[in-house]
């Protein structure tokens, strides 16, 4: 069949399409961001999602599957611009797929969705509502948009609608929220806070989106990997030093002294932890993960040594 995924040219967006292209499905891309050498079986187009042009690759494939991985971090945009891309963006793929007769459309989230503090519970479920958002803002339009997304459900009943909120990813491309959190020279940690991290080795996350596009299952479903770790224990594995620090001085030194660029809001998720519980894609789809989280650790170390950065 023929897949359309909005956002190719990122780590796990380009994996994804490559295990599809093995697969023998015909795969179409689209992203802002070029890429040159996709393998043959993959047609990526430099395109904004945002733009006529899409539509037009909608219209001229008429794909039967479309995986929207388009969206970005609070990091990664500004405030305005970061809204049109993931609202904006995510309200264009649903319009262009129930016009041109989408058949399953798959929106990867984050499990960052759910939101970190004190008092939200250990193991998210897929049927909680995103908390902690007045303390940390950027999350709001991922969060909105994952909220539109789900609407399809109802609104679009003729269409299959698969949302993933995914954990955190590891693994050689080095991208990703976490990835970036260590490539520090020091991992912060908020003095007397260590919490669980959740996350999951990008060629897993791959294999997670994949098995999402064959199965077809419709609903909200949380992707993990192996069991949570605590942060101090994965910056050890990754052979990176730990630096406490109060909270009030860490947020003075985000982003300078070799430390990782975060915001204000994002130093809750350095002291709650954010872990869901995966059973119900394991359920719908039969999905394992191949790396645990020794494994993952390991091999980031080993792209990524300390005395590179």
């Amino acid at each position: 069949m023929t897949v359309l995924i909005p956002g190719i040219a990122g780590a796990i967006a380009r994996q994804v399409a490559r295990r599809l292209a093995e697969s023998g499905h015909q795969v179409v891309g689209l992203d802002v961001r070029p890429w040159p050498d996709a393998p043959k079986g993959i047609e990526a187009h430099t395109v904004d999602l945002r733009k006529r042009a899409a539509e037009e690759l909608f219209r001229r494939f008429r794909p039967e599957a479309v995986v929207h991985m388009a969206t970005v971090s609070g990091l990664a945009r500004a405030g305005e611009e970061r809204y049109r891309i993931n609202l904006g963006g995510t309200r264009a793929v649903f319009e262009h797929a129930r016009r041109y007769g989408v058949k399953h459309v798959v929106f990867v989230g984050r499990h960052t969705y759910y939101g970190a503090g004190p008092d939200t519970p250990l193991y998210h479920t897929e049927d909680e509502p995103p908390q902690a958002l007045a303390s940390y803002p950027e999350l709001g339009d991922l969060v909105a948009a994952d909220l539109y997304a789900a609407t399809a459900l109802w609104r679009a009943p003729e269409m299959t609608t698969s949302i993933l909120r995914l954990v955190y990813t590891l693994g050689p491309s080095g991208s990703g929220t976490l990835a970036g959190f260590l490539r520090g020279r020091a991992v912060p940690l908020v003095l007397g806070f260590d919490p669980l991290f959740h996350f999951v080795h990008e060629d897993d996350a791959a294999k997670a989106i994949v098995t999402t596009v064959e199965k077809r299952p419709r609903g909200v479903f949380n992707i993990c990997g192996p069991q949570p770790v605590p942060l101090s224990l994965i910056a050890r594995h990754a052979g990176r030093p730990v630096l406490p620090l109060p909270e009030a001085l860490l947020g003075l030194l985000l982003g300078r002294a070799g430390l990782p660029r975060l915001s204000r809001g994002a130093l809750a998720h350095v002291k709650y932890p954010i872990v869901v519980d995966g059973t119900a894609f394991r359920a719908a789809t039969g999905f394992s993960h191949d790396f645990d989280e020794v494994a993952t650790l390991r091999g980031f170390a080993e792209h990524f040594p300390r005395n590179a950065d």
